[in-house]
């Protein structure tokens, strides 16, 4: 299989070798595991709702509404809005609670705006567990708006309301414990992630688990999703040469936290001393030099894999320089629409090129009458009165071209969500969530698996990176002479890829 051809294939920002991989760590929810993100953040949010409940909030009426909201998304705590931005920051699609804003009002509110990520006002929606805050998030703006909330906060409370009151759930234990008791609810189980690991652990790759989960679910949960499709007695764990659960990343690519061996199935731990981790062996925390000490590798011989822009791939790339790959478990499905949309695309884009020629020539006409009107320079036109016409005339047409773009274009900036589009995209740009991905993503992927179609011998090579101008020095017949011998470079793919 060609890695580009379908929505399996591994698409590739930076030139990657899997040769000279050494080792491969992943990280375990949507990564090694993949649920069903409709009924993970329906519980989710159900726990959310009820936290609110026992604080006497009036939100018993309030559903999850998995459409509200997609991963890539950024919260705008000062005006209680969630935008879509593209890679410049410009925001591009916004709503204010559960609403749509209109263009002029959208415009006005962030004409001068950009998302700057550094700043506190904005939240980046990184994972696909952030679907459950953001939809609650944006039902509580419409109650604060009612004035059905009582007290005195703005919308920067109500986010960090959300969040807390999530995370209470979460340090319960209750939504882990409710997945645990019904996994098969929960998981979408994937009988080819054990043998694409397999052939990876067989090819000489030293495979390391590296988990912000506990033991305590981590261990059944990996048992559900691995053992019965693994050969003979072998285990998740004979997979894994070095398991690390509970690892509290980001700070495990940072910072000299210690490290505790399980020794038992019941979780009892015994603190590791100094020196090398022993292989085959799971521990609790520890850091990322150690696990390079206790293998001899570092930097570009280690491969990570996981699903959260900055928690696994953004850190670990700019602090330790490993080579990283995203999983996105939405592109499959937003690859699989924009296949079936083709025909329709295809459509679209014969009558924007048609559009596109009608208004050069108005532009042209009315640049002729311009200078009719002003007598200066040359004209193509004859008089001012036929320009008018054949200007009237060329307006009548784009007015019927509109007409059919109209619907055309909003069912191809519908495709994937229909409040928001595609994740990758916005309009005919990329979208802030894409630009994260080209600058700290060496490779993406819809899941860990589509690396069996490839093998663990694959020479991964980024495209040549597209600019502008790329089309109109195409057409000029020197152009294959010119680039011939041409040697693109990686630092630049990344950039403008």
């Amino acid at each position: 299989m060609d890695a580009t051809d379908s929505a399996r294939g591994l698409f590739c920002n930076r030139t990657l070798n899997l040769r000279g991989i050494q080792a491969i760590g992943y990280d375990m929810d949507y990564t090694l595991i993949h649920y069903h993100m409709r009924e993970w953040e329906k519980r989710a949010y159900t726990f959310i709702r009820e936290g609110l409940q026992k604080n006497g909030w009036p939100v018993d009426d309030l559903r999850f509404d998995p459409e509200l909201a997609i991963r890539g998304l950024v919260i705008d705590v000062e005006r209680g809005n969630v935008v879509k931005a593209n890679r410049f920051g410009y925001v591009k699609r916004a709503f204010h609670g559960t609403e749509p804003l209109g263009y002029e009002q959208q415009r006005g509110v962030y004409q001068r705006t950009l998302v700057d990520l550094g700043e506190d006002r904005w939240h980046f929606l990184n994972t696909l567990f952030s679907i459950s805050s953001a939809c609650m998030y944006m039902q509580l703006v419409d109650l604060l708006d009612a004035g059905a909330l009582e007290g005195s906060m703005g919308y920067t409370d109500l986010w960090e309301r959300v969040q807390r009151t999530l995370d209470e759930a979460h340090m319960e234990g209750r939504l882990k414990e409710a997945i645990v008791q019904n996994p098969e609810r929960f998981v979408n189980l994937d009988p080819e992630m054990p043998l694409t690991l397999l052939d990876q652990k067989r090819a000489g790759k030293k495979l390391l688990l590296i988990t912000n989960s506990e033991w305590s679910y981590a261990q059944p949960m990996l048992t559900y999703a691995f053992d019965d499709f693994l050969p003979d007695d072998m285990t998740w764990r004979d997979l894994f040469d070095l398991s690390i659960v509970g690892a509290r990343k980001p700070d495990f690519f940072s910072v000299d936290m210690p490290a505790f061996r399980i020794e038992r199935e019941d979780g009892l731990l015994r603190e590791h001393q100094n020196g090398p981790l022993e292989e085959d062996r799971v521990y609790v925390g520890g850091n990322a030099p150690l696990v390079e000490q206790t293998l001899g590798l570092r930097g570009e011989e280690i491969l990570y894999v996981g699903d959260h822009l900055f928690v696994d791939v953004n850190v670990s790339k700019k602090v330790l320089r490993w080579r990283t790959a995203l999983v996105v478990r939405e592109l499959e499905q937003e690859i699989e629409a924009f296949q079936s949309f083709a025909d329709t695309q295809a459509r679209l884009s014969q009558l924007m090129e048609q559009k596109e020629q009608l208004e050069a020539q108005l532009s042209a006409k009315r640049l002729d009458r311009q200078r009719l009107h002003r007598n200066y320079g040359e004209t193509d036109g004859p008089d001012v009165e036929a320009l008018e016409q054949e200007m009237a005339a060329l307006r009548t047409r784009l007015r019927s071209l509109d007409e059919d773009i109209a619907p055309l274009a909003k069912a191809s900036s519908q495709l994937a969500n229909e409040n928001w589009g595609p994740l990758m995209r916005t309009g005919k740009d990329k979208s802030l969530f894409a630009r994260q991905v080209e600058r700290y993503a060496d490779v993406y992927t819809g899941r860990v698996s589509n690396f069996l179609h490839h093998t663990p011998f694959t020479y991964l090579r980024s495209h040549r990176g597209s600019l502008p101008h790329d089309e109109a020095a195409e057409r000029d017949p020197q152009y294959e002479s010119l680039t011939s011998g041409y040697e693109w470079d990686e630092t630049t793919a990344s950039e403008h890829g």
